[in-house]
């Protein structure tokens, strides 16, 4: 049960930083941050596995790995987006917080342009056909 390790870390990891907090608020935020990335550390074994999954099931269903790499790099930008944010807001910056997060959402769409062409080219190849079925 590896999320009662990880709530575990963070329960503990909580309750000393509020400890240390009250005599040292910079080592309190320094423990949350490093709490935060053992976590990650944590993880990335298990999204590397699923990652590989997916590209797997991409490639036998004959999807373009670039678009699944693609997709991939925009949960990737939100993630990091996400956690940068979060780490912002408990220093208490919060109007900091706020523009990583647009440069997360401007990354975001910028990276989904490709794949936004390709839906809008499909579906324009696809009208014309279905108009000439109902004539």
């Amino acid at each position: 049960m590896e999320i009662i390790q990880i709530v575990g870390l963070g329960m503990i990891t909580t309750f000393l930083a509020l400890v240390v907090k009250e005599h040292k608020p910079v080592f309190a935020f320094l423990l949350t941050v490093f709490t935060g990335i053992i976590i990650f550390l944590f993880l990335i074994d298990k999204i590397a596995v699923m990652i590989q999954m997916i590209e797997e099931l991409a490639a036998n269903a004959n999807i373009n790995l670039v678009y699944v790499q693609t997709i991939f790099k925009i949960i990737g930008i939100a993630y990091i987006a996400e956690f940068g944010a979060q780490i912002a807001r408990d220093a208490g910056q919060g109007a900091i917080a706020t523009k990583i997060e647009l440069a997360g959402k401007v990354l975001i769409m910028i990276m989904a342009i490709p794949i936004i062409s390709v839906i809008i080219e499909t579906i324009l190849t696809l009208i014309p056909a279905a108009m000439g079925d109902l004539s």
